[in-house]
């Protein structure tokens, strides 16, 4: 059973046993590097958390409820820290390198997650399409009217494609907030969020109309204009339709899943990362 005293909770977090109660608080980065505070703040042993730490470090005349260091600087009691206190505690800034390199890999996420959902797509339609040439094949009376040709296995294709294509965007969504919240700590994962969010959002959006241009263009060439079906200018708009098809109604519309994914995982998570990622534990 701990004694009162003092104790080192985590790079950040301390605790004070007194009279059978107990406070937390907020150590904040700039306060523990500070001269006379440096040299006996990371003393105390990382791997011996809850660690006794030393009643010289801290202000002798204090109220209950409040501890400051012995150079005046007041620690943040965690019942009454907001937002901006633990804002400046992860160090949540563009200037924090472990959250530009979450925000940089939640915007490549997005980008890797639409060339795996566009994949899927194609080799959906392929399988569809060798099914359908499989059948003009071996059914030749598909064309004459005399043969009935098989609905179900080209829907089934479809369903088993949709399914299984997206097992591997499903794992990125899932695993990547765990990975960088554990590797780059709480500043990491709200710049991964941020990093999803906004570029994510842009991206579906330019998605969903450059889809929709692709499209409205093969139909407009059809409709008669710029040579109309059959033109070089048909082949063309069949090209961009091939790719606008997937860009508005698959891979634009599956960044929104994606971007709440990442939310909902990284909100089940935060008290993991909080505790257990190298920065909490002191490594990283």
């Amino acid at each position: 059973m701990q004694v009162d005293g003092i104790y080192k909770l985590s790079p950040g977090f301390v605790l004070e046993k007194k009279d059978g109660e107990e406070y937390m608080y907020l150590a904040m980065p700039t306060q523990t590097r500070q001269e006379g505070i440096k040299t006996d703040w990371e003393a105390v042993g990382r791997d011996k958390w809850p660690a006794l730490m030393p009643e010289s470090l801290f202000a002798e005349d204090r109220k209950e409820g409040e501890l400051a260091f012995h150079t005046g600087q007041r620690l943040v009691s965690l019942r009454a820290a907001t937002l901006p206190d633990f804002a400046t505690y992860y160090d949540a800034s563009v200037m924090n390198p472990k959250v530009l390199v979450g925000m940089f890999l939640g915007a490549m996420a997005t980008f890797v997650f639409c060339a795996m959902t566009m994949k899927a797509v194609g080799r959906a339609a392929k399988g569809m399409v060798e099914e359908v040439r499989r059948q003009f094949r071996e059914k030749p009376g598909i064309m004459e009217g005399t043969e009935m040709p098989d609905y179900a296995t080209p829907v089934s294709i479809s369903t088993v494609a949709a399914q299984r294509e997206m097992v591997l965007p499903s794992i990125l969504g899932l695993l990547m907030p765990i990975a960088v919240g554990l590797l780059v700590g709480v500043g990491g994962e709200m710049g991964l969020l941020v990093g999803t969010l906004t570029c994510g959002f842009c991206l579906a959006i330019f998605m969903a109309n450059a889809g929709g241009a692709w499209d409205n263009a093969k139909k407009y060439i059809e409709a008669g204009h710029h040579g109309g079906k059959g033109s070089e200018a048909h082949k063309a708009g069949v090209v961009g339709d091939t790719v606008g098809d997937p860009f508005k109604d698959t891979s634009g519309p599956s960044l929104n899943i994606l971007i709440k994914l990442m939310s909902m995982v990284s909100v089940v998570v935060a008290g993991l990362v909080v505790r257990y990622s190298l920065m909490a534990m002191g490594i990283f």
